[in-house]
């Protein structure tokens, strides 16, 4: 199996738990073999008693469920949950940072602090919250109440959905998919699926549309903002990736899953002299806090924490022997880490709310209690260092330099420098033929799919052919550890045009912007593109598309479906659980182009899934009349 890993710091600890006879994700994912068929298909139906019911793909026994449900609505059903289930994740997140913002306005919490005034009060502006002569707090207050209110109002509409162009906005006003309310479209999402209501194909599709709209331009957007409000505006930073940011002589503390209430105070905390003072009577040379998954994300973006690994290495993070402590809160977190940590000295520690896990000990996060806890947690972790076995560490020497925090605002700067912000190197670099486009690879990575590698070979092709990457969440990471994210890569990696505007702006040829939640980013600067000009009306006419070759969660469903639903091309790899219903799959990859202007593709070669890419990217030229690519591709050996 280690021949499908690109990443030699995990071929390195996966060989290294075969041997100490631990279970890991591979694993488990090889005795599921067989998954089942029906399943993937989207052909299997468990919404009510009458079942479980399953559709025959072959047409030869049962072609409907007993209640008369035929393959079409199955399928469209089941991805209708999914997208609501997904968007509930995002949704939800926003709702836990806008309470923290509540609170903080009513001084209600510790270790937090507006990061960004200027932020707050653009945001607060288009809330038409007056900023003028009021305290910051006050309108954090003002700012908190409205944006709850969206989450619980009936009708009206999302204040965010008005950044998006007017063109996209009466495209969604004439479908009838504007979101109402943010918990509203949820919840109606989950009661079309039941028994007995909506049975239409093309009814649940567009359910699908209005609720992912609610997290792409309401929950998701909502939590990007107020992180940067409390936390910060991310600005480019210097930072490493991979196993080999462990520290052999330091206590190794990790902080993994999605939400930065809590790791950003423990980052701050673990500078204090107090803990450096105790971490070295315990033996430490330090303390090293480190990131996994999309918490990873957001404290390297705004504080330059060092990655440990996406996804797939949370386990390998523990099996290094050289962790402490490890924090968790909420999505993304496997139930094994229990049993991995129980195999060494390492804590697992969960911290919200809503995620408990069996074999793990819970210590819930107020943020009322934010300091209060994050020094608790860095006592325990120091405590622990004693206990580690250091026969039994081994840190993989594995790590890569990148240049992460691109944000919308920040993209302004360096394009057009200190005195002149603008988008117009960009779209002029477009225009000309220097870039043919922009395309955002995000999501998570999978045993499926080259255990990451596909985000690294799909990338690799879309660089050579002069296409400018934008980068969230595991993806991102992937990329990271691969060496994409430094601006370096343009020169070994970027055709000629690409390789001009990287050297001319210092920029990488891969933007790092950020956590999955943070793909509204990518919708911002869209925006910005066509509010400079010459490249369309719409998000449909801009030469970008979306992938996620490697997606595995509900949330990658709601992802794509809000990429599409504004009118962009999105590529997945593993195809979405559809391909049981071929009039779904034909709505979804052709007709659908026609009615929102974006669509779907499947395509699980990266390297075709690049040629597919540039393929529509070329063709949204073509629309534009733009000039023909200066430069041919590049010769890159392929990864």
């Amino acid at each position: 199996m280690e021949k499908f890993f690109v990443d030699e710091a995990t071929k390195e600890i996966f060989g290294q738990a075969k041997e100490e006879n631990i279970q890991t994700v591979w694993e488990r994912y090889q005795l599921q073999q067989p998954q089942c068929g029906f399943g993937l298909l989207g052909l299997c139906c468990t919404n009510c008693n009458l079942g479980p019911c399953r559709i025959d793909p072959f047409g030869e026994r049962a072609e409907f469920g007993v209640c008369g449900a035929d393959r079409d609505t199955i399928s469209a059903r089941n991805l209708l949950r999914r997208t609501a289930a997904g968007s509930a994740c995002h949704n939800d997140h926003g709702r836990d940072l806008t309470l923290a913002l509540l609170a903080f306005s009513e001084e209600k919490t510790q270790g937090y602090q507006i990061k960004s005034e200027e932020k707050l009060k653009k945001v607060a502006r288009e809330f038409l919250i007056p900023v003028d002569n009021r305290s910051l707090k006050e309108i954090a207050r003002d700012l908190a109440l409205k944006i709850l209110s969206e989450y619980g109002q009936q009708e009206g509409g999302l204040t965010f959905v008005k950044r998006a162009p007017q063109r996209r906005q009466e495209i969604w006003r004439k479908l009838g998919i504007l979101p109402r309310g943010i918990d509203r479209e949820v919840v109606e999402a989950i009661a079309r699926t039941n028994m007995g209501v909506d049975h239409d194909l093309r009814s649940l599709i567009t359910a699908c549309m209005r609720v992912s709209l609610s997290d792409g331009w309401g929950g998701s957007m909502i939590a990007t903002e107020i992180s940067d409000i409390l936390f910060g505006l991310p600005q480019p930073v210097r930072s490493q990736m991979n196993l080999g940011v462990l520290k052999e002589n330091a206590v190794n503390l990790v902080v993994h899953g999605h939400v930065p209430l809590l790791s950003d105070v423990v980052a701050e905390v673990a500078m204090e002299e107090e803990f450096l003072a105790k971490a070295r009577e315990k033996g430490a040379e330090g303390i090293n806090v480190v990131g996994v998954c999309c918490t990873a994300n957001e404290v390297l973006v705004r504080k330059g924490i060092p990655v440990a690994g996406n996804f797939l290495q949370q386990e390998l993070v523990l099996i290094t022997g050289a962790v402490e402590l490890m924090i968790v809160d909420i999505q993304c977190i496997m139930p094994s880490l229990a049993k991995v940590s129980s195999c060494f000295h390492t804590k697992v520690v969960s911290t919200h709310e809503k995620a408990r896990f069996y074999g793990i000990e819970h210590i819930e996060f107020k943020e009322e209690e934010a300091t209060q806890t994050a020094r608790r947690l860095m006592e325990m972790a120091i405590e622990n260092f004693p206990k580690r076995d250091k026969s039994r560490v081994n840190i993989p020497k594995e790590k890569m330099d990148v240049v992460c925090g691109f944000t919308t605002e920040g993209i302004f700067h360096h394009l057009g420098g200190k005195y002149r912000s603008t988008y117009r190197p960009l779209n002029n670099a477009i225009i000309e033929g220097r870039i043919r486009g922009v395309v955002g690879v995000v999501g998570c990575d999978n045993p499926k799919n080259l255990s990451g590698g596909a985000h690294i070979a799909l990338t690799k092709e879309l660089l050579r052919h002069d296409v400018l990457v934008v980068e969230t969440g595991c993806a991102a990471i992937e990329c990271g550890k691969g060496g994409l994210l430094r601006p370096e890569a343009a020169f070994e990696f970027a055709g000629l045009g690409l390789r001009e505007v990287c050297e001319a702006t210092g920029l990488p040829p891969v933007l790092h912007t950020g956590a999955c939640v943070d793909n509204s980013r990518i919708l911002i600067e869209c925006c910005e593109i066509l509010k400079e000009g010459g490249l369309g009306e719409d998000f449909s006419d801009l030469p970008v598309a979306g992938a996620a070759l490697e997606w595995m969660s509900e949330k990658a469903i709601a992802i794509g479906w809000y990429v599409v639903s504004s009118g962009i091309f999105v590529v997945f790899g593993s195809p979405l659980p559809i391909l049981g219903s071929k009039n779904l799959e034909k709505f979804l990859t052709q007709e659908l182009f026609e009615i929102i202007g974006g669509g779907w593709a499947f395509e699980i070669d990266p390297l075709k899934a690049a040629q597919l890419i540039i393929r529509h990217l070329d063709k949204k030229r073509d629309a534009l009349k733009l000039k023909p690519m200066l430069y041919e591709p590049v010769l890159i050996p392929n990864p």
